[in-house]
């Protein structure tokens, strides 16, 4: 009997993308694999489990999608509000808290129908580890940060060296840890500094009953925060990334999260006009915000430094009413920038050869997919624990300038305005010559070579995901 592993993405774009490239990959090794979601959130994944069994070979099975009711009149949450890419604040709310646990239940029932070996569920579902208990299946969750990231959040949980600077903007160093890494307390989210209760606390105490962490990563990356994240837990922990790579066809690169809001061939064609790493690309992941104001210093040191740009924004306001005055004209017009209202094949941009770099919010699957396609990057955090991998980016690795921003804060009016003339500076210097500039584009460089051949047979995360899977196969077989 093949294994069966039950797959339960956190509703979230940041969260289901890389879940359901993992599952494509358990597919390819011939584990049987159904991804559980809400039937509003299965049109944004069907083109790709569609591509994915169209293309399988012999050994695969076929993906089985397995839809669940969202709680709407239960929970509160407004009608076609399923994602947390359809709020305006990309927290999580009380709502939604109470409809991701009122889920609890039918997917209980369909565990006990299906009977899977195993649950791979998001962090935020730490109900699914009391229902793999019940079942006596091991529960994995599924970590959509880095392990320097986790690391270093569980050392200042630990250590509170906030504690004792004298102001929110007072950098403090991070003891313990293979690398100086300074940080301040604004910078912090909230979940690292306050106690840890309700709902956040449930998903610590559903650690004591997992069996094991899935991270989205590859060990030469971070591989001495592997170490020391393996030695801070009590469970182990499988390093089986980027899952990213796992989408080498165009077609795939173009279905990859969503249905992309410009015309792909078109943005392909325009970046063939370019010369080669001569491209910035900007985008601030799914859940990014901006207030009008900074949208307009941002359009402005990019007309500027008068490098060519993909730029993404995720208002659906007209670009009128935020661009400033003659922008469009001057900027657009005149072939040297390209706005997408929306959604954008993330993919498909990062590893055309005429992107040269890539301004980012530090979202891990941004930091990765920028990694793969060997580029620098210009780092510039909002929320939650995009922080804590700027220093990966910058301190560590090497490779990212950061914009200098300070504030941790999913409301875009709390956060500080970086000007226009702050941005064509770091712009120019990530995209210029020199000898940090070009140092950085080699280190950059090097790491996509090592992130191939981490997934490649033989490498470090194929070699882990083996040894995932026989793991499985040997608690089932017990």
């Amino acid at each position: 009997m093949d294994l069966h592993i039950f797959f339960l993405p956190f509703l979230a774009p940041g969260h289901m993308i890389p879940m359901i490239d993992l599952a494509k990959i358990f597919a390819d090794r011939g584990v049987k694999v159904s991804i559980v979601t809400t039937t509003g959130n299965i049109p944004r994944i069907q083109p790709t489990i569609d591509l994915a069994n169209n293309s399988c070979h012999s050994s695969r099975h076929h993906i089985q999608l397995i839809p669940l009711h969202f709680p709407y009149s239960e929970s509160g949450v407004p009608k076609g509000h399923e994602n947390l890419i359809n709020f305006s604040d990309p927290g999580i709310s009380p709502e939604f808290i109470t409809a991701i646990n009122l889920l609890e239940a039918p997917f209980m029932q369909l565990a006990k129908d299906h009977r899977p070996d195993c649950i791979i569920s998001d962090i935020f579902y730490p109900w699914t580890s009391s229902i793999a208990h019940e079942l006596r299946i091991p529960r994995l969750v599924f970590h959509g940060s880095g392990m320097f990231t986790y690391a270093v959040m569980c050392v200042i949980k630990d250590l509170k060296p906030y504690e004792g600077v004298n102001s929110d903007r007072q950098p403090f160093v991070v003891q313990g840890l293979p690398h100086r890494i300074e940080m301040t307390r604004s910078q912090l989210p909230e979940f690292v500094t306050e106690a840890r209760t309700g709902f956040f606390k449930e998903t610590d105490d559903a650690h004591d009953m997992t069996y094991g962490m899935v991270m989205n990563s590859f060990n030469e990356l971070e591989s001495d925060y592997a170490n020391l994240l393996k030695k801070m837990l009590s469970m182990k922990v499988w390093h089986v990334g980027p899952v990213s790579l796992f989408n080498q066809d165009v077609n795939d690169e173009m279905a990859r999260g969503d249905k992309a809001s410009i015309d792909c061939n078109h943005c392909l064609s325009w970046l063939d006009t370019k010369k080669p790493r001569s491209v910035l690309y900007i985008c601030f992941g799914s859940l990014g915000r901006f207030t009008h104001a900074q949208l307009q210093e941002i359009a402005l040191g990019l007309e500027a430094s008068e490098h060519p740009f993909i730029w993404v924004v995720r208002y659906n306001d007209e670009l009128s009413a935020w661009l400033p005055e003659g922008f469009e004209n001057r900027v657009i017009s005149e072939g040297r920038g390209v706005i997408i209202s929306g959604w954008a094949p993330q993919l498909l941009i990062l590893n055309h050869p005429a992107v040269g770099g890539f301004m980012t919010h530090c979202g891990w699957n941004s930091c990765l997919e920028g990694t793969v396609a060997g580029l620098p990057m210009i780092t510039w955090p909002l929320f939650a624990e995009q922080f804590f991998s700027e220093r990966l980016i910058v301190d560590v690795l090497r490779i990212g300038i950061a914009i200098g921003v300070k504030v941790c804060s999913g409301n875009e009016e709390e956060r500080e305005m970086v000007m226009g003339e702050g941005i064509k500076k770091v712009v120019d210097e990530l995209m210029g010559n020199g000898e940090e500039a070009d140092g950085r584009r080699e280190r950059a460089k090097e790491l996509g070579v090592m992130a191939r051949r981490a997934v490649e047979v033989g490498g470090s995360s194929y070699n882990d995901m083996s040894h995932l899977i026989e793991d499985l196969l040997s608690l089932r077989s017990a």
